[in-house]
């Protein structure tokens, strides 16, 4: 019974937090792909790779503004992916029970989910460290290099650091599309049927 409440609980959290952190994790995500492929496939100018790095960090809201906005967005993607994870034990009894599965949009969420956890965890918590560290630390770009290198996987190389960076923005697009299709936000309501318009048996 402790169980099933907490993943209820965890459900109604991540149903409120989900619609309300998709647009500033998608630009994330957006923002994130296109400056590492732009920089290093493309021979993006480092100008135009800096209006991608503000949208991706929040720097239009202004410097000051610039490790709130990481955090806030970052802190969402850390509660988003916590309390997924305490759904996915349920969401695999949930389609194992079932003689037939079919590929849903609930399906796949729940497939890409424990793949993506650990990167987007791991890519939450390291960019919110290494901003906050140089903005309001001011620590010296020598002891949060670390940070940085763990949150662009740099130590798969210069190639693979942009697949990297690809795969784990494309698996949140993935998580948040099929994620805010199930919140039913983008359903049409059915209005109610006129009494006069009722059909009587």
């Amino acid at each position: 019974m402790v169980k099933i409440n907490q993943s209820g609980e965890f459900r109604k959290l991540h149903r409120n937090i989900a619609p309300i952190l998709f647009i500033p994790l998608l630009l994330s995500a957006l923002t994130g792909i296109a400056y590492r492929l732009g920089r290093s496939w493309f021979g993006m100018p480092k100008d135009i790779g800096e209006i991608f790095l503000a949208i991706h960090q929040g720097t239009f809201l202004g410097k000051p503004l610039e490790p709130v906005y990481v955090s806030l967005v970052g802190l969402g993607l850390v509660g988003l992916v916590i309390t997924g994870f305490g759904m996915i034990r349920k969401s695999k009894q949930s389609r194992s029970n079932k003689a037939q599965s079919k590929l849903t949009v609930r399906t796949i969420h729940s497939i890409v989910a424990p793949i993506i956890f650990l990167p987007l965890l791991t890519s939450a918590v390291t960019g919110i460290a290494y901003r906050v560290g140089e903005s309001w630390l001011g620590l010296p770009e020598e002891q949060i290099e670390l940070l940085m290198t763990i949150h662009q996987g740099s130590y798969f190389g210069s190639f693979g650091k942009s697949i990297y960076v690809f795969l784990v923005g494309l698996g949140l697009i993935a998580m948040l599309f099929t994620g805010i299709s199930m919140t039913g936000i983008f359903r049409k309501r059915r209005s109610p049927v006129p009494e006069n318009e009722q059909i009587n048996d």
